[in-house]
């Protein structure tokens, strides 16, 4: 039977796409599968990537971020497309740059963290897939908050670092400085074409029936947990989302991934009780061989059916993950299906999600001569029940948010506890 990719790859094929500067552009596994996220979302949400860097008030000229951001937005084609469906086939219809830039003006009583909320909780589906907001404190000594905003289905963890790069260098040449050549342009639509079809070339592969029979058996016991969300929540005015973080010393032997998706394993015990299995996500991957290293959406979702149960599962944890390693590249809406084939009721959405980072991946955004403090904004919304990210620096940094429509703050919390102790507490050396 043709895989989902495979099917994808026909009929994409079939609406006649070429190698033109306006021909619509094909879309990874990653990239349906935040189409099917949004399915599944009854207020249809797009999941959006911001990064918040706070500077001294004054120091961000807008005009000038504007036209830098155009500029990256003309040479990168994902930051200047739209997502639609041809013909059966999701696509992506490459436009104009069109990268707003907008000054947000705190409301009485708001301060710049109320205001980056209000304003992205009414972020429209429709518009362009990179915008950026700035809110200003007026008050004396106040700072300023910039809002680097992508839709998540084109971007992922690897491109943020060559955007924030390519942002403050476009500054830097001021805002009357020529754009990508159009040879530029026409070579960065070539590589980024040619860099998805060798993904979804590779996912095809990765698709076997052997993968799917794997995937199948390994889901099959696997049940969302978590309710939907209700509308409203649980105290009125309250931001919609809470969070909790913790620094942990890192040790020589440092904490393996296993170890960290035991820690998950404990926060969903303290949430949703023993005796289930619970799916919980992590991104995995990268670009394919051979293809550039182009601005995208190509980290695949793996997910990790973790059993709630007494005590820590340690090296079983680790086994079950390098055997799932194996068939990582298995695209998303693949293994859901697979999944659902075996007997499984789930419908693809995560209970948990789980990402780790590297402070140095990253560096902080200078505009201007001055360096932006990176920083987070509290309370948006999130995806799914809970979400958990780790940053490795001179200590771990864990830091977990979790949906106040699902689960209320104290429940929250002693989740967050047992993942933190889970973390401090794993013996060195015992996971591989």
């Amino acid at each position: 039977m043709p895989s989902i990719t495979s099917q994808y790859l026909a009929r994409y094929r079939r609406i006649g796409a070429g190698e033109g500067a306006d021909d619509p552009l094909p879309v990874t596994g990653a990239q349906r599968r935040f189409a099917l996220v949004r399915s599944l979302d009854t207020a249809g949400r797009p999941d959006l990537v911001p990064m918040f860097f706070a500077f001294p008030h004054g120091t961000v000229d807008p005009a000038r971020l504007a036209a830098a951001a155009n500029r990256l937005a003309a040479l990168h084609p994902v930051l200047r497309a739209r997502s639609a469906v041809v013909r059966g086939a999701p696509v992506l219809l490459p436009e104009r740059p069109d990268v707003p830039m907008a000054v947000v003006t705190p409301a009485p009583g708001e301060d710049t963290a109320a205001a980056l909320r209000r304003t992205l909780a009414g972020w429209s589906p429709q518009g362009p897939s990179m915008r950026m907001f700035l809110a200003r404190d007026e008050a004396p000594g106040g700072e300023e908050v910039l809002a680097i905003v992508l839709d998540h289905a084109s971007c992922d963890g690897q491109s943020l670092a060559r955007i924030v790069g390519e942002i403050e260098a476009a500054y830097a040449e001021g805002p009357d400085a020529e754009g990508p050549s159009p040879g530029e342009t026409a070579a960065e639509l070539a590589a980024y074409r040619e860099a998805v079809l060798l993904q979804l070339e590779a996912e095809d592969r990765a698709s076997s029936p052997a993968a799917m029979a794997y995937w199948g058996e390994r889901l099959r016991a696997v049940r969302e947990q978590a309710p939907l969300p209700s509308p409203g929540h649980p105290v009125a005015g309250a931001p919609p989302s809470g969070a909790a973080e913790r620094r942990v010393p890192v040790r020589e032997t440092g904490v393996s991934f296993p170890d960290l998706l035991d820690a998950c394993r404990a926060a969903a015990g303290a949430l949703y009780g023993p005796g289930h299995q619970v799916p919980l996500g992590y991104p995995w991957g990268g670009r394919p061989p051979g293809a550039a290293q182009v601005i995208g959406c190509f980290l695949n979702t793996v997910v990790f059916p973790a059993t709630t149960s007494e005590g820590p599962a340690g090296n079983s944890t680790a086994f079950d993950w390098w055997e799932d390693l194996d068939r990582a590249d298995a695209p998303f809406d693949a293994v859901v299906h697979a999944a659902r084939a075996a007997g499984s009721g789930w419908t693809g959405r995560l209970d948990g999600l789980l990402t780790v980072d590297d402070t140095q991946r990253r560096p902080p955004l200078t505009l201007g001569g001055v360096t932006g403090r990176e920083t987070h904004v509290d309370g948006r919304p999130v995806r799914g029940p809970f979400a958990v990210s780790v940053t490795h620096g001179p200590t771990l940094h864990l830091r977990m948010v979790w949906d106040r429509a699902v689960v209320d703050d104290d429940r929250a919390e002693r989740a967050f506890a047992a993942l933190a102790d889970a973390v401090a507490t794993t013996p060195a050396g015992a996971v591989g």
